[in-house]
């Protein structure tokens, strides 16, 4: 039974999306695109945990992407460049897409041939004078970049916009059902009604009943300014993505250490070190922030993407160190799952009901 202080709020929504983070704000406002009506249900700030945390390196390399999430992320990939470009017509804000490339250095990765045929001519020297004279073999992806703090704030100013509904700092505590499928969402304040539900929850999606297997995994970073300009993100044992601002982010750990986003001062240096190990010239560099999010793991560490066995609830989760990545994909998709289309790409492999079936 509801607690007497609980109130019901009488509007009805289309679709309510649990989660205010890249991938709940950008299937909003594709969803608007298509004139439903939206409303974000969002447990702090939108777009202030894993997405304001993660690096945005655009990462849809063979040799790095799992086999079963390789045609959803280059197609997301492929996506970014007009996706930003409509976020930055309707907020004004930049979300600093950079299509510099990246410096794979290839002793920490297993390469194949898709990954060498993308090496230009040009010496690792000429590419990026500050490496290390011993760094080893490397080789050159052609892979973009973007600031997830300025494409959060565009995507949340964009469905604002397009006038998408938010609710703040509101814990979802459960969806509600009714004959078996979807009437809302109940709160800790109030009740939202709608005959679908997304649960884009990211970290917590597994806290929502019914639940579903999520977990935190925690990643620290840290950002320096005064040192050397970078073009290109650097991945080896640490990965450096440079900002058009001047900021250099060093990352990531990853952590299995539940809800704790505490920083661990001995992790930050050791990615500190290991990053001037690198790039020597960061050393005289000054440590601008640290900072640790919550991603979204799961049992085989692939997203949870599709509908499940409750009528009108449908999950949007899952999505690892992917999130950034895979946002515009990921809002077409479900989108076309939502309005009853059939899907552009086959997503059985992320489907809900995964590890139920592998219980059984």
């Amino acid at each position: 039974m509801y607690n007497a202080c609980v109130r019901t709020n009488q509007r009805t929504w289309d679709v309510i999306i649990i989660g205010g983070g890249i991938i709940g704000l950008s299937l909003a406002r594709e969803l608007r695109k298509h004139n439903l009506k939206v409303l974000v249900v969002e447990r702090g700030e939108p777009g202030r945990e894993a997405s304001h945390a993660a690096a945005g390196m655009l990462v849809d390399n063979p040799a790095e992407t799992p086999e079963a999430l390789q045609a959803l992320a280059t197609a997301s990939a492929q996506m970014y460049p007009e996706f930003v470009h409509e976020l930055q017509d309707e907020s004004g804000i930049n979300p600093d897409l950079r299509d510099f490339g990246t410096i794979l250095l290839s002793s920490k990765h297993k390469l194949d041939k898709h990954a060498l045929t993308n090496c230009p001519p040009a010496s690792l020297n000429e590419l990026e004078p500050t490496l290390a004279a011993d760094i080893g073999p490397a080789i050159y992806l052609r892979e973009r970049s973007v600031d997830p703090r300025a494409l959060t704030a565009a995507a949340l100013k964009a469905v604002r916009h397009r006038e998408v509904d938010i609710s703040s700092r509101t814990s979802a505590t459960e969806v509600l059902l009714s004959g078996g499928r979807v009437t809302g969402v109940h709160t800790e304040k109030t009740t939202y009604n709608a005959p679908i539900v997304v649960n884009c929850a990211g970290a917590w999606a597994g806290q929502i009943p019914p639940r579903f297997l999520t977990r935190p995994v925690k990643g620290q970073m840290l950002s320096i300014v005064g040192g050397p300009t970078l073009r290109h993100v650097i991945r080896g044992e640490v990965y450096l993505v440079p900002r058009s601002d001047g900021r250099i982010l060093i990352g990531a750990s990853v952590e299995e250490t539940g809800y704790d986003k505490r920083i661990d001062v001995d992790t930050i240096k050791h990615m500190h070190q290991s990053a001037i190990g690198m790039v020597p010239a960061l050393a005289p560099g000054r440590i601008l922030e640290s900072w640790a999010g919550l991603r979204p793991g799961t049992p085989d560490n692939l997203p949870i993407l599709g509908t499940t066995e409750t009528l009108g609830y449908f999950v949007a989760t899952g999505h690892f160190r992917d999130g950034i990545l895979l946002a515009p994909i990921t809002a077409h998709v479900m989108t076309q799952l939502i309005i009853g289309a059939k899907p552009d790409y086959d997503l059985s492999a992320f489907s809900p009901n995964r590890f139920l079936e592998a219980s059984a």
